[in-house]
């Protein structure tokens, strides 16, 4: 019998008000893995009453006991992470070893916050007056709405929720509808460590009936979004005057000139292209190669691609699982079309591979210019597209040719070469001989254009969530005015 599970309101497993409820399917086997509460608007103004009446009490417990409760979670993180990853597997599809990465990665961050709450920096500095003091101070904003995506559904939330909760805040959290069943799972394990009932709160449902009423909620006071370009546009017209970070979509290319370590590239673009099946945002779709030995990487490349393996993750002997749903398959496959029309050279792939599941095999093309529809839009899925260049300097502009800018990556073994590509890749994250992944929890991760306008992880992540205020000791005994007064 399939499973309903409930939605966390106020410290209570609650239905929801609409009655009616989502499945979840495992991408592998188009199981059902369980029947979800379709969240509206009213469990959404529920749980932000919860939210709020939680904020008080949350936001007063010293920061540092914040602290001890993130440490408790990162244990029961760590007791709990096979079991986590299994699930994410099970229904987000991405391989076992990658699932865990992926708890591995909520386990670093909650450590990484907890111990933030030692260290919630102000600064001081002196007064342009006589016998005056100032300081700064780092203050929670209220409640955060925290909306996450399908592809990393354990790492992206807890990237969101260690930072909104060492800072005092208390959350309303609506996970992404094709990964409700990792949320819950999450969510529970806040609970044990002992987070206050009220101060996280869980809704799942669609973005239309549960995302749009906790972007546009007037005592929300700051969203935190990670998904699509045109979702993320959608909210800053809707959310009005409050807080708002968006980690948007991304583009991200490797250029790989002639002197560089070719096996260690093509490691590199092997797993930057069809690592998470393509499904990153981080994902390096274009691979920037200089003309010299262009031919010769084809190649190596071509080879490596045909032997990866499809198949269900929890299968040790899979390369590439499926990916999320049908419709990211249709999406993946209409952008194989459109390469091939445009005049791309089909080297790999370009099919739906299986009877069951949603797989599309790693696809690669060659001969594609920079200003393809392949090479400018974001397919997120398992397509690299590879465009020769002459020389470093056309390389960096065909990088940047792109409207996003998040990750990026250099193979060569020229140290001026590499650092003219950090000083001119319009990016986020420039990675030298690696290929083009996230950060690492004490660093910031995010991007520039259109990408978005947050940094998360790293101490960034405090700003994110928290708000400075500016504080004045006047000690004279008189009335002093700045910029007036000269005695």
């Amino acid at each position: 019998m399939t499973k309903t599970y409930k939605i966390l309101i106020g410290g209570k497993w609650v239905s929801s008000e609409s009655k009616e409820t989502f499945q979840s399917l495992n991408p592998a086997t188009e199981k059902i893995l369980g029947r979800f509460q379709s969240g509206n608007e009213n469990d959404v103004n529920q749980a932000v009453d919860a939210a709020e009446r939680a904020f008080e009490g949350w936001s007063s417990l010293p920061a540092p006991k914040r602290g001890e409760i993130l440490f408790r979670l990162a244990s029961l993180l760590k007791e709990n992470k096979e079991s986590l990853a299994r699930t994410v597997t099970n229904e987000m599809g991405k391989v076992l070893s990658e699932a865990r990465g992926d708890v591995q990665e909520a386990i670093d961050i909650t450590e990484y916050m907890a111990g933030e709450g030692r260290r919630l920096f102000g600064r001081t500095t002196p007064s342009e007056l006589r016998d005056k003091f100032c300081m700064t101070v780092r203050r929670p904003i209220g409640v955060c709405g925290l909306i996450t995506p399908w592809n990393f559904p354990t790492a992206i939330p807890a990237w969101k929720i260690m930072p909104a909760l060492i800072c005092g805040n208390t959350i309303v959290f609506k996970p992404a509808s094709d990964t409700p069943l990792c949320a819950i799972k999450f969510v529970e394990i806040l609970e044990k460590a002992g987070v206050p009932k009220g101060v996280i709160n869980l809704v799942t449902g669609s973005g239309e009936q549960a995302g749009t009423p906790i972007v546009r909620h007037k005592s929300i006071r700051c969203i935190s979004f990670t998904g699509s370009r045109d979702t993320g546009l959608q909210i800053t017209k809707e959310a009005g005057i409050k807080k708002v970070g968006l980690e948007l979509g991304g583009k991200n290319g490797i250029i790989i000139l002639e002197d560089a370590d070719l096996n260690l590239a093509i490691d590199g673009v092997i797993w930057g292209g069809y690592g998470t099946t393509g499904q990153r945002c981080t994902a390096a779709s274009r691979v920037i190669v200089q003309q010299s030995i262009k031919e010769r990487f084809e190649k190596l490349l071509s080879e490596r691609v045909s032997r990866l393996r499809l198949g269900n993750g929890l299968d040790s002997k899979t390369d590439v699982g499926p990916m999320i749903n049908k419709k990211a398959v249709e999406k993946t496959h209409s952008y194989t079309e459109i390469g091939i029309k445009e005049g791309a050279k089909l080297l790999c792939g370009g099919h739906t591979f299986g009877k069951k599941g949603f797989f599309y095999q790693p696809t690669l093309f060659t001969d594609v210019t920079y200003n393809m529809r392949i090479a400018q839009e974001e397919i997120f899925g398992p397509t690299v597209c590879i465009i020769s260049v002459k020389n470093l300097e056309e390389a960096i502009e065909v990088m940047n040719s792109v409207t996003y800018g998040l990750s990026s990556s250099i193979y060569t073994s020229n140290m001026r070469s590499a650092f003219k590509a950090i000083e001119g890749i319009e990016a986020g994250l420039t990675y030298v001989n690696s290929s083009t992944i996230g950060s690492e929890a004490h660093l910031p991760f995010g991007g520039v254009k259109q990408t978005g306008s947050t940094r998360e992880a790293g101490w960034t992540a405090l700003e994110e969530f928290s708000e400075i205020k500016t504080v004045y000791f006047d000690y004279s005994g008189k009335l002093q005015k700045a910029q007036i007064d000269t005695g």
